[in-house]
């Protein structure tokens, strides 16, 4: 297929690009800035631009829409402009240009209501009871894009569930940061039971449901590596990756949800993205989030395979590469 994928400078994206290109896809990517994907051809632009995006859809099979604005604190304003309206650019370009098939790359939080979620599915997207604009806004994305689904365009949802690798910077990268200052912190003792997704695997979920979008159109499927554990070994590991000791700080979850206010208040008013805590980031950090993975599998004929071993042993790796080397003497 001739296959273009948005949003491919971030690192689900690149490694979306990545795949599709190493199988032998005709692979465009449109962005803001460069990929640094190989055997890619660079279309620049930004999807708040109409006509940009246009220009980037046409002569496509397929299109892959993951740009977004991600981010935890900032005006409702500038998450619907990226999220809402720049989807609604990809869906208009991907009708005008007949490209007949589309995946919109979503999130859980689409579906999340401040609840446990144990052995979930994936439940409608939910604008309004959808914790944050982050997740509002992308809870309108999906609905426009299932919208979207017809005789001309097969469209797929997908949701990654929290997808981390080597190069991460937006969950790795702070929590070693943190770890390194002595400031990382678990909300009460971390024993909420989490999914979290190796960023291959989401990858490759992604195109198994590109290359069946004619058979599971209309659908939408969360995707995990399927191995709950704890935040606090999640945590640990991570830590273990780099070196550096696990944890020792503990914070009740309701103080940890008032500073949470406090600090997403005060980021929002200085216009500064992702503050350390938020309540949103509480309540994810206290709260169970893991899939029943068993259907999505079947329908997509995909299955992980990075498990979290494998997947820590690859972080590891990539951090030792990627520490300066002491000075010989």
């Amino acid at each position: 297929m001739k296959v273009l994928v948005t949003g491919a400078s971030g690192l689900l994206g690149s490694s979306v690009a990545r795949v599709l290109a190493e199988r032998g896809d005709d692979v465009s990517v449109f962005q803001r800035r460069p990929s640094g994907v190989p055997s890619v051809a660079e279309l620049p632009g930004d999807v708040t631009d109409p006509d940009a995006v246009a220009a980037a859809v046409t002569g496509h099979d397929a299109v892959v829409h993951l740009a977004a604005r991600v981010a935890v604190t900032g005006p409702w304003s500038s998450f619907a402009s990226v999220n809402i309206d720049g989807t609604r650019n990809v869906i208009d370009a991907v009708r005008a240009a007949r490209a007949a098939r589309l995946v919109y790359v979503s999130s859980p939080s689409v579906a999340h209501h401040g609840r446990a979620l144990v052995g979930a599915g994936s439940d409608p997207a939910d604008p309004a009871r959808a914790r944050g604009h982050y997740s509002r806004s992308k809870a309108v994305g999906e609905l426009l894009a299932l919208a979207a689904d017809d005789a001309r365009v097969a469209v797929v949802a997908v949701r990654p569930h929290l997808v981390w690798g080597p190069g991460d910077t937006r969950l790795i990268a702070p929590i070693l940061k943190r770890a390194q200052a002595g400031r990382l912190a678990l909300i009460d003792h971390g024993a909420a039971l989490v999914d979290s997704t190796y960023v291959t695997n989401a990858a490759e979920a992604i195109v198994a449901a590109l290359d069946r979008a004619d058979a599971v159109h209309g659908r939408s499927f969360v995707i995990s590596n399927g191995q709950p554990r704890t935040i606090a070994e999640l945590v640990t590991r991570i830590c273990q990756a780099a070196g550096l000791p696990a944890p020792r700080l503990r914070v009740p979850y309701p103080l940890a949800a008032v500073a949470g206010d406090l600090v997403g208040t005060l980021w929002t008013v200085l216009g500064r993205d992702d503050p350390p805590l938020t309540r949103f980031l509480a309540e994810q950090l206290a709260t169970a989030h893991w899939f029943d993975q068993r259907q999505t599998r079947e329908v997509l004929g995909w299955t992980p395979r990075v498990d979290l071993d494998e997947g820590f042993s690859r972080l590891a790796a990539h951090l030792r590469g990627a520490r300066p080397r002491e000075p010989r003497c």
